[in-house]
């Protein structure tokens, strides 16, 4: 009997081994065809069923062949440095996303406000959160997949996982009919690659699974299914009203930018490509290195909440040694640093009360900044001190609860011009209620308070998608806020700040910085009233966890010299403005024995540019009259010597 064994294993092997030849030599025989040839060729292959009832395997069973190679073959880049693809993937957020204790205290939080709701909630959330084990239900007739059933279930506790990018098919990619959720799986027991002529043998032997080339697994439509979620809205009783809100855009505000046609897609920035010759799979020799490779590192911005898992890994059940966290970690801060937004500050002029700078700020990402989950906003931090350290300005800083100081309890609205401190700027998307009240109950939200969410270059209200990516109306008057003049697309923010100095002694520093909160105090208040298994852990993480937000980028202005600027000092020789309070709104300006007025801009108290006089003559005195509306203007007056600002009131 053991012969008999022996010689049907022999055989067994030998058949597979040929079976493994013959399909590297047809494959290897469509090397120099086009993508379309091979895309045909491949659909003829034979493809090995799985068990019976099973669409989706766990990522365990990649590892085998994908993971580490102890045998330093595969996996590995032309330095030596192991970038194989499970362990790079198994830190990220889309790993952990069934695993996240804040998404899952949402979701309860969310069911034990609507419990009448609780199915259809659940089916939104984990259709994302841990879409293999959610569709799988599905696909066996269960109308309904929640948290009690995730927590037995070994491919729904996998989150994001191999299966859950791989398997999603090209078909309606992108559409109206393939958001929120809905992720147009093929269940043909495929696997979908973006190299061309995969050698197929291996996961068809082992694993019944066929590799495929497509051309979609390397563009942006393959995270579209559930960046763009749009949820219906139930007002504070519980009863849907027939509205929608758009939680997430980030496919969108894609789509509405330069990106796509430059060629940058989700994948360029988050899953960052080394040009290095790689081998992707182990165990098999002969195979062809692969390039550009993709690392699967998913790099994100959701910095807090991965210290905050790798610090409770053990009640999370998350079995990811330290140093994998750790590298993920540092690919989150790199991407936050270095490939987010740039921030500079630019000086105008310094008197002897005021300071006169602008902050302008570019978003460097292919989506909005920030994007994703309403939670997550940027907070841009204004701080001034004198010669002895006196702070004599401060907008957007912090207390010991990590809120910000000054801030509306509402919403704060966006702010095109800052004139006194602890007025801060915050870019964010805040949700309404139908009483338009803030609400973080996702299934609440009815309109959109604020989206003043710095775009991204090319981003336009003309685009066919802007109805599911707004700007909010402030931040739409704003005249500087993604455009140039009046064309739209710039990207870019600038925030005009009026510094009160006053007191201040001898040379300032100018300081500027951008901090991101993932999860801001405000949105866990209404939370954590409420008690349930899944709220109380998270709370007791959240609690101990570093709420400290994340230092982004920042600039400073050194020794600016109080006397020293480019505009002179209020009552200084030199212009000569009056009335100062006019009714009629005429304003007379004049420059002193030497020097000749050569042009007026005219700005409304919010920073806004309505008029520009321009005298070309070089007179000594001009005579206007200000816009029709009331209220403050700020004069920049150049002459033909230096630049001076002056304040003006029409009542």
């Amino acid at each position: 009997m053991k012969k008999i064994t022996i010689l049907f294993i022999l055989v067994g092997f030998a058949v597979g081994f040929k079976f493994l030849n013959s399909a590297s030599s047809r494959v290897s025989s469509y090397k120099y065809h086009t993508a379309e040839q091979i895309e045909a060729y491949q659909d003829t292959m034979l493809r090995a069923p799985i068990a019976a009832g099973e669409y989706f395997l766990p990522s365990s069973s990649c590892r085998g062949c994908h993971g580490y190679d102890s045998a330093h073959a595969a996996s590995i880049d032309e330095a030596g440095n192991d970038v194989n693809l499970v362990s790079r993937w198994e830190s990220s957020m889309m790993a952990l996303s069934a695993k996240d204790p804040f998404w899952k205290a949402k979701v309860r939080q969310e069911i034990m406000i609507n419990p009448g709701h609780a199915s259809e909630l659940q089916n939104k959330c984990l259709d994302c959160h841990a879409p293999l084990g959610s569709y799988t239900f599905k696909y066996h007739g269960q109308p309904f997949y929640g948290l009690s059933d995730l927590a037995n279930d070994t491919l729904g506790k996998d989150g994001v996982s191999c299966g859950a990018c791989h398997a999603i098919g090209p078909n309606g990619l992108g559409t109206g009919n393939f958001y929120s959720g809905n992720i147009p799986y093929d269940t043909t027991h495929v696997e979908y690659g973006p190299f061309p002529a995969p050698y197929v043998g291996p996961m068809q032997l082992y694993e019944g699974f066929t590799p495929v080339f497509s051309a979609h697994m390397d563009k942006g439509k393959l995270c579209s299914s559930c960046h763009t979620l749009i949820t219906q809205t139930a007002d504070l009783g519980g009863t849907a009203t027939g509205g929608y809100f758009v939680e997430q855009a980030t496919y969108h505000e894609y789509v509405n930018s330069d990106f796509p046609a430059n060629d940058i897609k989700c994948q360029t920035c988050h899953m960052p490509q080394i040009e290095d010759a790689i081998i992707i799979s182990n165990s098999t020799s002969g195979l062809t290195p692969r390039t550009p490779f993709n690392q699967h590192t998913f790099q994100g911005a959701n910095y807090f909440m991965l210290n905050l898992i790798k610090n409770n890994k053990d009640s999370l059940n998350v079995y990811v040694p330290d140093d994998k966290f750790d590298s993920t970690i540092v690919a989150t801060s790199a991407l936050l640093k270095q490939k987010s937004i740039d921030l500079n500050i630019i000086l105008d002029s310094v008197t002897a009360d005021t300071a006169y700078y602008r902050v302008k700020i570019k978003n460097k990402a292919g989506h909005k900044f920030p994007s994703g989950y309403p939670s997550r906003r940027a907070v841009l931090q204004l701080v001034i001190t004198d010669a002895v350290n006196d702070t004599v300005f401060r907008s957007g800083t912090f207390n010991s609860q990590q809120r910000v100081i000054g801030e509306n309890p509402s919403f704060e609205p966006h702010h095109a011009i800052i004139s006194q401190s602890n007025v801060p700027q915050i870019y964010e998307l805040t949700p309404g209620d139908v009483n338009s009240n803030f609400t973080s109950i996702l299934e609440r939200a009815a309109v959109v308070l604020k989206d003043n969410r710095i775009p991204p270059a090319g981003f336009t209200t003309a685009s066919p998608v802007y109805d599911t990516t707004l700007v909010s109306a402030d931040a739409l008057a704003d005249a500087d806020f993604n455009k140039t003049g009046m064309v739209e697309g710039s990207g870019i923010d600038y925030v005009t700040v009026h510094a009160p100095v006053t007191g201040a002694v001898g040379n300032l520093k100018i300081r500027a910085k951008m901090y991101y909160q993932a999860v801001p105090p405000k949105w866990v208040d209404q939370l954590f009233t409420m008690s349930a298994p899944e709220i109380d852990k998270f709370e007791a993480m959240y609690q101990s966890a570093d709420q400290r937000p994340f230092l982004m980028v920042a600039d400073s202005l050194v020794n600016v010299g109080l006397t020293t600027g480019i505009m002179a000092m209020p009552g200084q020789e030199g212009i000569h403005v009056w009335p100062t309070l006019t009714g009629d709104g005429k304003v007379n300006v004049s420059a002193d024995y030497g020097d000749l007025v050569r042009e007026i801009d005219v700005y409304t108290g919010d920073g806004k540019h309505p008029l520009h006089l321009v005298n070309t003559g070089y007179q000594p005195e001009l005579n206007f009259e200000l816009p029709s509306a009331p209220g403050v203007y700020y004069l920049k007056i150049r002459t033909a010597r230096k630049t001076y600002y002056k304040k003006v009131v029409k009542s």
